[in-house]
């Protein structure tokens, strides 16, 4: 069974889902850890409530970014981490890290890459007028949103539709992909 962390920044919503879909039995993983780079972040009382441990760091508080990483790299060693998961985990991910865990890093995004990489795909899909929009699951790589693509699911874009209206379709899709995704995953790459 994988050990997985997930990395976080916001509410966390999609750290909520994947602990429901582990309690429910239908994501066959043990959650170790949440890394947290958001210090008020709700997520942080989402672990808590759950009982899973959290490493919860700003950024500026270390010389670089190999520092935290380097950290961060530590503690996923000590709970016997073999999988990152990200969920809104607003940093991209940099070689201390991408090193230790090549291939075994993956992502979820609120569009269908390549479309909208990057901060606010949501908001990028609704001023850029598209009828679809989308989530895709991908490996994490050097680059932002550019690893190889591992799930997408189309979401429609309706007339009048506001950026609160289409982030609730693309979360009820991300909700039940996620899950789905990585199990289906972790069961096909062993452990």
């Amino acid at each position: 069974m994988r050990q997985i962390a997930i990395f976080a920044s916001g509410s966390g919503s999609n750290f909520q889902s994947l602990v429901d879909a582990v309690q429910s039995g239908t994501l066959k993983a043990n959650i170790r850890l949440l890394v947290c780079d958001q210090p008020g972040a709700f997520v942080i009382h989402r672990a808590q409530t759950a009982g899973i441990p959290t490493f919860v760091f700003r950024a500026k508080d270390y010389e670089n970014k190999q520092t935290f990483e380097q950290e961060i790299l530590n503690e996923l060693a000590h709970l016997g981490v073999d999988f990152i998961v990200l969920a809104g985990y607003m940093r991209l991910i940099g070689p201390t890290l991408l090193e230790s865990f090549g291939g075994r890093i993956v992502n979820i995004h609120p569009s269908l890459l390549p479309s909208f990489p990057g901060k606010d795909a949501i908001g990028q899909a609704i001023e850029g007028g598209v009828k679809i929009t989308g989530v895709t699951i991908h490996f994490v790589d050097a680059g932002m949103d550019t690893g190889e693509i591992i799930a997408q699911e189309i979401v429609r874009v309706t007339t009048g539709e506001t950026r609160q209206s289409l982030q609730d379709k693309i979360q009820h899709v991300e909700h039940h992909l996620y899950p789905t995704t990585l199990n289906h995953l972790f069961l096909t790459t062993g452990h």
